[in-house]
C-alpha cells in the first residue's frame, strides 16, 4: 500500500516538516490544524469560538481535498490551552458533527504552535 500526501491551498501550509494529511489506503490522517488563514497566514483568534470555527474550516478544506467529509471522521484529538474553554470549544465543534460524532479526546497543554488556544487533528475513513 502506498501513501498519498494531501495538500490544498484552501488550508494553511504546514509550518514544519509534516503534511496537511496522509491518505493510507482508505484512511485519512489529518495533521493538527490551527486557526491560520490560508491566504494571509494571519491567526484568527479574536475569541475561542471564532478560533475553533477557523480550525474546523481548515480541517474541512483538507478533508475536501482528499474527497472526504466530516461524516467520514472517526476520531478527533483536541489540544487546548485551558480546560476553562472546554464548553465553548465543544459548542463550536458540535456544529460540524450533528449526527454520530466521532470518538475524541481533549487534552489541556501548556503551549501550542504560534501560541494558539486550540489545535485539532482527526482521522477519517471511507
Amino acid at each position: 500500500m502506498s501513501n498519498k500526501i494531501i495538500f490544498t491551498k484552501e488550508a494553511p501550509a504546514p509550518i514544519g516538516p509534516y503534511s496537511q494529511a496522509v491518505l493510507a489506503g482508505n484512511t485519512l490522517y489529518v495533521s493538527g490544524q490551527i486557526a491560520l488563514d490560508s491566504e494571509s497566514g494571519e491567526l484568527i483568534n479574536e475569541n475561542i469560538t471564532e478560533e475553533t470555527h477557523a480550525v474546523m474550516k481548515n480541517i474541512e478544506a483538507v478533508l475536501r481535498a482528499a474527497d472526504f467529509t466530516f461524516s467520514d471522521v472517526v476520531k478527533c484529538t483536541i489540544f487546548i490551552k485551558s480546560m476553562d474553554e472546554f464548553g465553548t470549544i465543544n459548542e463550536a465543534y458540535s456544529k460540524y458533527f450533528k449526527i454520530n460524532p466521532p470518538a475524541r479526546e481533549t487534552v489541556e497543554v501548556s503551549k501550542l504552535p504560534k501560541n494558539v488556544n486550540v489545535e485539532i487533528s482527526c482521522i477519517a475513513v471511507k
